[in-house]
């Protein structure tokens, strides 16, 4: 039986993983963690994730969560997701990652976690976005010679803080990389300041927030005379929760590293 701590228990993910884990046989909620300054401090967790009464309280810090885990899920925040994998990597515990946002320096502190345990990072957890990764990477290579404009469009929530997407960076990220290029140098966020036509070999991006949108994700490669269009949707949060909980039992059979989804899916 596979014991789960979710750090980010009243997020919307940290919700989804609690109803996730109510119906799962060989895997268990044994504790939920949430910043100390959360207004659902000591309330039960399976309540608000809409299970029921389960008998786990949020609590406003991991050690107070739990001392028997095998793994612990985040989906927490950048402020407190790096100090999170740093208290795993002192106890040895396995680490899956899904928060978005962090930067250089952030993810040089996980890296460095990832030097004592197993760390499973992606800014996307679901299998069919996972599969996208590939089919843009297929796709970006096979038209890399061509007159081709790129843009990588997305949707979500208004609630969703950054902007664009991590999924949205990590296709910008497939796609230069197949390319041979650097995507720093060829990335355009925002044309308003612009009055000129496209750059050739530029990714363009596009970020719309707006209602419940879950999350979607399209690339466009637009050609003369043809349009290859690469799109995802997600309907329920519950394909990311899966997609996490079946990276952390992949995630504790491996030793020391750093891992994303790319590896737990077996591409690489």
């Amino acid at each position: 039986m596979l014991s789960v701590v979710i750090s980010g228990a009243n997020g919307r993910m940290g919700r989804t993983l609690t109803a996730l884990l109510a119906e799962t046989a060989d895997a268990r909620l044994v504790g939920a963690a949430e910043s100390p300054n959360c207004n659902y401090i000591g309330s039960d967790v399976g309540e608000l994730s809409g299970v029921g009464k389960i008998g786990i309280t949020i609590v406003g810090t991991l050690q107070a969560a739990s001392d028997n885990l095998d793994v612990l899920i985040d989906f927490s925040s950048v402020s407190s997701t790096p100090a999170n994998a740093e208290w795993c990597a002192k106890l040895g515990i396995p680490i899956v990652i899904g928060t978005t946002g962090l930067n250089e320096a952030d993810l040089k502190r996980i890296d460095l976690a990832s030097r004592k345990i197993p760390i499973c990072m992606a800014s996307n957890f679901s299998i069919g976005v996972n599969l996208c990764y590939r089919l843009v990477e297929i796709a970006a290579d096979a038209l890399k010679n061509d007159d081709v404009d790129i843009e990588v469009c997305e949707a979500h929530h208004n609630k969703k803080l950054d902007a664009p997407s991590g999924t949205a960076l990590s296709l910008g990220h497939v796609i230069a990389n197949a390319r041979g290029q650097d995507l720093d140098e060829v990335a355009v966020y925002d044309r308003k300041s612009q009055f000129v036509k496209r750059i050739p070999q530029s990714i363009g991006f596009t970020s719309i927030r707006g209602g419940d949108i879950v999350g979607d994700h399209k690339v466009l490669f637009a050609g003369e005379g043809e349009l290859v269009e690469i799109t995802h949707r997600a309907s329920s949060r519950m394909a990311f929760a899966r997609g996490a909980l079946r990276a952390s039992r992949w995630l504790i059979q491996k030793p020391p590293g750093l891992y994303n989804m790319q590896h737990v899916l077996g591409f690489n």
